[in-house]
């Protein structure tokens, strides 16, 4: 074979070889397309991450319920001296934290008044970012697995919403704006912002916009929550993000307006917050209490006047612990479960162990 010949069988198989090779898209010709935010049954919201498993509001605890299944990832946010948002429940550190071990920060105990009472310990917003980086999580029940204790450190909110962001599917975000009138007491914010306003500023730099089930939000999908209606009113002309109410036991007041939850889940008030909200959260036990003895009593009417008023109904928390199992279950989540989606029809359900909850919608969606 000449020389040309070679020339053009060369030329001929990088033809080929760039032929096939196009088959499949190279990482430039643009979007990869993730698997969409399922609709069509209630939602699974793994509370605090798979927090039954791992210490709660953990990168690793968010990753384990991603891989497990759950449809949004739930974080409480809170903020430090330095004015960083934070993934923590409570305001202070000393029940999912290491604080105690470190002496370095004995004298920092303090006691501030919260919602009429004293209360003492190690608050988050005393500490700055780097401090509290120092620091290690722990589980929050001594009777789940303690082997993790130590080993993962506290998360800030925007590395919170990049886990969702970078998972391998579309995974929903569900922040709450954590104890607002207290941050806004102690952290100093900028230009005359609230806790609450640097809370949206954040969401919409990752580009959360959207109302519920618009093109936007099913892209990224993130619901906001909060106990404090005011902070929900605040910043309803700050994003159309879809919001939901938090409610308390019936005989607790708003940190905020000073309403009971009785008056405020009341029809009269639902017809009002459904201006701003799509939702309820309340707990569970305020929808169907539960005796001293926990046996079931009569279901409350909450469920079907919120759905009666177009709200969605997102009870919590799910947990799979006996102790947490009412006896009319036989101590099976997944009977309670059944219960909840089935009798009660709520539309979402937070939940401590997401992979148990994604099971139980797996195998009872193949059932029909």
């Amino acid at each position: 074979m000449d020389s040309s010949s070679c020339t053009i069988v060369t030329l001929l198989l990088l033809f080929i070889r760039c032929s096939a090779s196009r088959l499949s898209p190279l990482p430039a010709d643009g979007k990869v397309t993730k698997k969409p935010l399922q609709t069509f049954r209630p939602f699974n919201i793994a509370h605090r991450g798979s927090s039954g498993v791992l210490p709660e509001e953990t990168t690793p605890a968010y990753l384990r319920a991603i891989e497990e299944g759950a449809d949004f990832i739930e974080a409480d946010i809170l903020a430090s001296k330095d004015g960083v948002l934070m993934c923590l429940h409570d305001f202070t550190l000393d029940m999912s934290t290491d604080i105690a071990d470190h002496k370095e920060f004995a004298d920092r105990v303090k006691t501030y008044e919260v919602e009429g009472k004293n209360e003492t310990g190690f608050f988050i917003f005393d500490f700055t970012l780097k401090e509290l980086k120092t620091l290690r999580t722990k589980q929050r029940f001594s009777f789940r697995d303690p082997q993790y204790n130590g080993k993962f450190p506290i998360i800030t909110f925007e590395e919170y919403i990049q886990i969702a962001i970078n998972a391998p599917r579309v995974v929903g975000i569900y922040p709450e704006i954590k104890n607002p009138v207290l941050v806004n007491q102690h952290v100093k914010w900028p230009k005359g912002k609230r806790f609450e306003d640097v809370f949206v500023d954040i969401l919409k730099k990752y580009s959360y916009k959207g109302s519920y089930l618009s093109k936007e939000w099913l892209k990224q999908p993130c619901f906001i929550q909060s106990l404090a209606p005011s902070s929900l009113v605040h910043i309803h002309n700050q994003t159309d993000l879809p919001k939901i109410f938090l409610t308390d036991d019936v005989d607790i007041r708003t940190q905020d307006t000073n309403q009971t939850f009785a008056e405020i889940t009341s029809d009269y008030y639902l017809n009002y917050i459904k201006e701003y909200v799509v939702g309820i959260g309340p707990g569970k036990d305020t929808i169907v209490p539960v005796t001293y003895c926990s046996y079931l009593q009569t279901p409350t009417d909450l469920v079907t006047r919120a759905h009666a008023h177009n709200l969605q109904v997102h009870p919590y928390t799910f947990r799979n612990e006996n102790k947490y199992l009412p006896f009319n279950f036989s101590q099976d989540p997944y009977v309670e479960l059944h219960y909840w989606i089935n009798t009660m029809r709520v539309d979402g359900l937070f939940t401590d162990f997401p992979g148990s909850l994604h099971r139980y919608q797996e195998w009872t969606s193949r059932a029909h």
